[in-house]
């Protein structure tokens, strides 16, 4: 063995073998690819010879064909070709290229070994706030669930208070020594969430984990990952949640749906949290006996606020004039004129790029964000502090973000991407404040669809249940 490798302070020594903490917390509760680690391969050659890891084909070939790290099986997702590395025809999934691509000639790492820490841990429940009736009734009601280790559903209307009602399950969960993983869609999800668990959370080891995310030290009890990140666990956490059940893509992508199973150990809960949750998750919760959580008002106690319909007629040909439409630019000169933050929602990246430089022309504060922005959370950090006016976005931002008095606007709300819970969630940007629970969201279009009028309607009776 390494002479530098076994004199090492910070080792300890588990079957004749020195541990290094940070490779086994980096590890532990991982599938890795194993060309692909932090440390030097001699370091992981040793581990392997001494059986703390297993090392797995990045692809099975048989009995059927699968990849190993997101569990797909859909054989039109593998791509065949004459591989460089090993000389072979190799197979390679299309499901999780996004995590970087792998063959089947490439391995990959999963530690054999629980981390040695079991018991117990001291934390801290640092929140000032105060949960209201119906928020401390569904959070009794989560806790109890995942104690019981059965699954949980939170229904709650945008602006509820559904990442407060977490807290005490969480927390419940952290000092009986459990791994807690907390799993969104999206990435503005958890840039949104992780200062707020940080906060409520200080002495709690917390990593967050997204696309491009920095590497973190030590072992984290509990984890923030968008649902594409959960590929790389494997039987890693005692308790999962999952936050925007409904977003895009989690709710149309199998793989994704399948990650979050593999991910959490055999009889760990899994509890799921939306304000527009899709038949198939309420159908479950039915079928399943799962606890349910259902709150209709907002944590200040106000009514949601109602989108109204505005026609906008050949929005598209006036943008390709370059003009704004009247009826918008008058909205525009309201909101800029009265100093209320706003975002404007686009069904279309391409449609927002013709139309940016046309509102910058307005007010040169005003930005464009989309889900391949580098600087998009810059951009709402900059909203958020009012250095900026406003912002055109696609429906990257239809969810898990909170700017104060922000007032709302959709471009083509006919448009197919415009779903009705796209449009709840959309419209549920407005009133989150409790000194601005009013506010304005107008459905620009060219011609009423159903989903607009569904979106509509499930609004007004939540409100009806206030009454």
């Amino acid at each position: 063995m390494n002479k530098k490798f076994r004199s090492l302070p910070t080792t300890r020594r588990y079957k004749g073998l020195l541990v290094e903490p940070k490779i086994r917390n980096f590890f532990t509760g991982r599938i890795w690819l194993r060309r692909d680690t932090p440390f030097p391969q001699e370091k992981i050659n040793t581990y392997i010879q001494h059986h703390y890891f297993e090392v797995l084909p990045a692809v099975l070939d048989q009995p059927i064909r699968q990849c190993r790290r997101c569990l797909n099986t859909n054989s039109r997702k593998f791509v065949s070709f004459h591989c460089a590395k090993c000389g072979e025809i190799c197979h390679y999934c299309r499901y999780c290229i996004t995590m970087g691509r792998m063959c089947s000639c490439d391995e990959l790492l999963l530690w054999k070994n629980e981390h040695p820490q079991k018991t117990p841990q001291s934390h801290t429940f640092h929140w000032q706030g105060q949960l209201t009736k119906n928020q401390a009734r569904a959070a009794q009601e989560l806790t109890r669930s995942i104690l019981q280790k059965n699954n949980h559903l939170i229904h709650a209307v945008c602006g509820a208070g559904k990442t407060e009602v977490l807290f005490p399950a969480v927390y419940e969960a952290l000092q009986l020594g459990k791994r807690v993983c907390i799993a969104t869609p999206r990435t503005d999800v958890v840039l949104e969430l992780f200062p707020r668990f940080q906060q409520v959370f200080p002495k709690t080891c917390i990593h967050a984990y997204y696309g491009n995310a920095p590497q973190q030290q030590g072992f984290a009890q509990l984890v923030l990952a968008t649902t594409h990140q959960l590929y790389r666990f494997e039987n890693a956490f005692d308790v999962m949640i999952v936050d925007e059940a409904d977003a895009f893509p989690y709710t149309m992508d199998e793989a994704l749906q399948q990650a979050v199973i593999k991910v959490k150990k055999k009889e760990a809960p899994t509890a799921y949290v939306t304000a527009t949750p899709s038949t198939t998750l309420l159908t479950r919760k039915t079928k399943e006996q799962w606890g349910y959580s259902f709150i209709a008002r907002r944590f200040h106690g106000q009514p949601l606020p109602i989108p109204t319909f505005q026609a906008l007629w050949n929005y598209e040909k006036t943008f390709q004039k370059g003009q704004i439409p009247i009826k918008l630019r008058n909205w525009l000169q309201q909101k800029l004129t009265n100093n209320e933050p706003f975002l404007i929602f686009f069904p279309t990246i391409d449609l927002m790029e013709k139309a940016i430089p046309l509102f910058q022309q307005i007010d040169a504060s005003i930005a464009a964000v989309h889900a391949e922005d580098a600087d998009r959370k810059e951009k709402v950090v900059e909203l958020r502090n009012e250095q900026r006016k406003g912002l055109l976005t696609t429906t990257i931002l239809e969810r898990g973000i909170t700017i104060k008095n922000v007032q709302v606007a959709v471009v083509g709300a006919e448009s197919s991407i415009f779903t009705a819970s796209a449009l709840i969630q959309i419209s549920g940007r407005v009133g989150r404040n409790k000194d601005f629970p009013n506010g304005d969201i107008v459905f620009f279009h060219h011609g009423i669809t159903a989903e607009m009028d569904l979106a509509k309607k499930r609004m007004l009776d939540f409100n009806r249940q206030l009454q």
